[in-house]
């Protein structure tokens, strides 16, 4: 990068940055920082004027901890002094569009947080309507990160709603666009086809007069729901991570070698999922992830797909044609 910063130790020299910085959060141990770091060295040589900024996560713990860096890689997009956006994860396509993006706007009435408005709702539209219930939290299900988004998921449990969730810490533009496009402040909020429902007040006062049932969709027999899953794509993979940023060694390879073949597939997080991940467990009777799935049968782990690979057999696998 034409500006890297191992002179950086404190969130006060961040705050000095005055023109657009992208600032990558990074670990030298994990890969899919590195192939970041090459798309950013990409970006440098477009984008002359912002600055690209390579920071170590784990040595500099006093600014990790102040911007919330909890996985690797992390961008925070800083202008002005002001931090305007963050991308959690290894996502090049839309790291190079927020690049784009906010070094050619300069702000005004029509741009939030350096991205066209009309642009802006059109995204949140469709995150609105990705499940008939949607929840906008801090942080997940699993972990939520704090007391109203816990109190939230906690009922919803309670009342077996089926739902999908948000972690509006993972995204500034969601996080601040939405508080003007719902014209509702805080967080969490509930959305239901696409309407607002409410924040955790109007959760529980649903709840105590019985009508959050007819209010929000139940849950599906999770056995319903993971059939649906790995009918999903003609060829599922359910592993730690995604395809972007697999989690651990094992999803990792198995990527790698998904990736040679050149078939289309699609992927779940299983960490994202906990009903996901021990259902599938008992469901297909295997105890272990990444687990591939070819039209619906289950074709195993790692070990059996390098075995397929080594017999030349994987390609007729993943086509269905064995």
């Amino acid at each position: 990068y034409h500006c890297t910063l191992d002179a950086v130790k404190s969130t006060q020299s961040l705050q000095l940055i005055l023109s657009l910085a992208v600032v990558h959060f990074y670990a030298p141990w994990a890969p899919q920082c590195s192939q970041m770091n090459d798309v950013m060295e990409e970006l440098a040589k477009e984008h002359k004027q912002t600055m690209f900024i390579k920071l170590e996560a784990e040595a500099v713990p006093g600014v990790s901890e102040k911007y919330e860096i909890r996985s690797v890689p992390t961008f925070l997009f800083f202008k002005g002094g002001e931090k305007i956006d963050r991308l959690d994860g290894a996502h090049a396509p839309e790291l190079t569009n927020k690049v784009q993006r906010l070094a050619s706007t300069g702000g005004g009435p029509a741009v939030v947080g350096g991205v066209p408005k009309e642009e802006l709702n059109e995204r949140l539209r469709k995150l609105i309507s990705t499940a008939p219930c949607m929840l906008f939290m801090k942080g997940s299900p699993q972990e939520p990160r704090c007391g109203f988004s816990r109190q939230i998921v906690q009922i919803l449990k309670d009342h077996n709603i089926q739902y999908s969730s948000f972690d509006i810490l993972s995204d500034e533009e969601v996080r601040q666009g939405l508080k003007t496009y719902s014209n509702w402040p805080t967080y969490p909020q509930v959305y239901v086809n696409g309407d607002l429902v409410g924040g955790l007040d109007i959760i529980k006062e649903l709840a105590e007069t019985g009508e959050l049932e007819n209010t929000c969709p139940k849950a599906i027999p999770v056995e319903h729901r993971l059939k649906s899953l790995i009918n999903k794509c003609s060829v599922m993979l359910f592993m730690k991570g995604n395809k972007e940023a697999a989690k651990c060694g094992f999803s990792r390879q198995i990527l790698e070698i998904m990736n040679r073949t050149g078939v289309d597939y699609e992927t779940f997080d299983i960490l994202q999922d906990e009903e996901v991940r021990q259902g599938l467990k008992t469901y297909s009777n295997w105890p272990t992830y990444p687990q591939l799935y070819v039209k619906g049968e289950l074709i195993g782990g790692l070990d059996i797909v390098k075995e397929l690979m080594a017999n030349g057999e994987l390609d007729s696998v993943l086509r269905g044609q064995n």
